[in-house]
């Protein structure tokens, strides 16, 4: 089976190579490696790995926090490949095809931040309904997104910022970022079932994909 890990570490020389020979011991494969964030001497990174089965992904952790100050953040089921450039492949194939542009922009995001889902959103009049989804989208009746319009990223609290609850079932992390500046005021929303939670760098990264591809569309 392949697994996410994303893993804290000292923003030091060697310490990665030190987790990767640490769950090499521990039976798993690495695939690949995504750097997250660097900030303040830590880094972020994503490890997809393969263990053989029938062994429980709590070896990864055992592993991977045997080197000193290494904190596994999460683990979870992943399927697919760490691909840091898709981004602008994405762009590309937007802009050749911009009147399939939105559902294939929620489409794709999800793998693009190994999230659940995406959706399209738009509040027009007191009333918001989506205008694309993936696939894993979660089935909501029409209702109101209050926090919209958005003047940047951020991080969704449902104890803070309403959402149906189908959004939030199984802690689920939620991010959104503005979609375009033309009315009605629309975001680009992504949910990460069972985290973990979106990064500042990861807010960045999304920013810029809504902000290109609102462009790209006229938006």
């Amino acid at each position: 089976m392949s697994f996410l890990l994303r893993v804290v570490l000292p923003d030091e020389p060697g310490i990665l190579g030190a987790v990767a020979t640490a769950l090499g011991g521990a039976g798993a494969d690495i695939l690949g490696v995504d750097v997250v964030e660097r900030t303040d001497g830590q880094a972020v990174d994503d490890l997809a790995v393969e263990l053989p089965s029938g062994r429980p992904p709590d070896v990864l952790i055992t592993a991977a926090e045997a080197v000193p100050g290494v904190q596994v953040e999460s683990v979870r089921p992943y399927t697919g490949r760490l691909d840091t450039h898709r981004e602008l492949e994405l762009v590309d194939e937007i802009a050749s095809d911009p009147e399939h542009g939105l559902r294939r922009l929620a489409e794709e995001v999800p793998r693009l931040f190994r999230a659940g889902w995406a959706i399209v959103a738009v509040r027009d009049d007191g009333r918001s309904y989506r205008l694309a989804e993936s696939q894993a989208a979660p089935e909501t009746r029409a209702g109101d997104l209050p926090w919209l319009p958005l003047s940047k990223a951020m991080v969704v609290d449902p104890e803070q910022h309403w959402v149906p609850e189908p959004w939030c079932a199984l802690d689920t992390e939620i991010a959104a970022a503005p979609f375009g500046t033309r009315e009605p005021a629309k975001a680009l929303v992504v949910g990460r079932p069972g985290g973990p939670g979106f990064r500042p760098s990861e807010l960045a990264r999304l920013t810029h994909l809504a902000g290109i591809v609102a462009t790209v569309l006229g938006s």
